[in-house]
């Protein structure tokens, strides 16, 4: 009992670690890549970065007066079931933003020199956004950052809050699939750069800054990219003697038919990380040229060897 206590008192401080960071990372990109280049790349977030380069709103202060209606709305139409990291988040994000702000300012990071620029000119809306060169370089880095930071919340077992309880909220009474009100309500605020400053290239950056978050987002919570093979070889007793002994992972052999022939078969059954696929697909070549080998991707594996189940 007293070591269950420990290891959950270990596994709230690591959440709570993990909430903390992602938060903080996300307010990096936020800041230093996100907002002086005036892209909008969804959530309350992205509209608000329109607002600060629209009428000069401070990001953290407008982002933070739609989050906690939202939460409010959120919990009374789907329920307590936000929790108390959720909370946090919706208030360590403007924190450290703004520490951010009035500690390092509202200067890019890649072209601080233009920020300055803009600043000594008095340039404000379109007019400051475009006198910067490095957008794809901002929109990419940016999107990466974002992707860590949203993966290191979402690991910690909270969300974000903001736009994801409206999409939440579309998906109960619309009956969408969440990933489809995601990015429904991300996609109409994007839009609104187009609004706003009438710049199509605005939303495309936006967009990109999406597409590589859900992709960084991915690889945080997954960790490590898992392969499942499927191997049918006629030599098939080194092949098992090499995952098994040699490797030390496990395998399932399952009896087959060959539809052709109508011979019998066996297949190996395995799942192994793609350092581990490639080690092996070049050792079975060696045994047997002639061998076939199915390569799949694994999104979750759980179980002896990967993931536990507490993860």
């Amino acid at each position: 009992m007293t070591a269950n206590k420990s290891n959950n008192i270990k596994r709230t401080i690591f959440e709570y670690a993990l909430l903390t960071g992602g938060c903080f990372i996300f307010s990096l990109a936020a800041v230093l890549l996100i907002e002086p280049y005036g892209f909008a790349p969804g959530g309350t977030y992205g509209l608000s970065m329109v607002f600060h380069h629209l009428w000069g709103w401070s990001t953290e202060v407008s982002a933070l007066c739609m989050d906690i209606p939202l939460l409010i709305i959120g919990t009374l139409v789907l329920g307590s079931k936000f929790g108390i990291k959720t909370l946090a988040c919706t208030f360590l994000i403007p924190g450290f933003m703004w520490l951010l702000h009035h500690t390092y300012g509202f200067d890019s990071l890649i072209e601080p020199e233009v920020s300055k620029q803009i600043a000594e000119q008095g340039l404000t809306g379109i007019d400051a956004i475009q006198k910067f060169d490095h957008q794809l370089l901002a929109a990419i880095f940016g999107g990466i950052l974002y992707g860590i930071g949203l993966g290191m919340i979402f690991r910690s077992r909270a969300t974000s809050g903001g736009s994801d309880i409206i999409s939440m909220i579309i998906n109960k009474y619309i009956h969408i699939s969440m990933g489809t009100a995601v990015i429904i309500v991300d996609g109409l605020i994007t839009l609104t750069t187009v609004i706003a400053f009438g710049d199509w290239k605005l939303p495309m950056y936006s967009w990109l800054i999406i597409i590589l978050e859900s992709k960084i987002i991915d690889m945080v919570i997954e960790g490590q990219s898992v392969k499942t093979m499927m191997i049918i070889s006629s030599n098939m007793e080194p092949i098992k003697e090499h995952i098994l002994n040699t490797m030390g992972r496990g395998a399932t052999l399952i009896p087959a038919k060959g539809m052709y022939k109508g011979e019998q078969k066996d297949i190996i059954y395995t799942t192994l990380t793609r350092r581990e696929m490639m080690n092996l697909r070049y050792k079975i070549g060696e045994i047997d040229p002639k061998a076939f080998i199915n390569v799949m991707d694994s999104s979750e594996i759980i179980g002896n060897g990967f993931k536990g189940f507490k993860e």
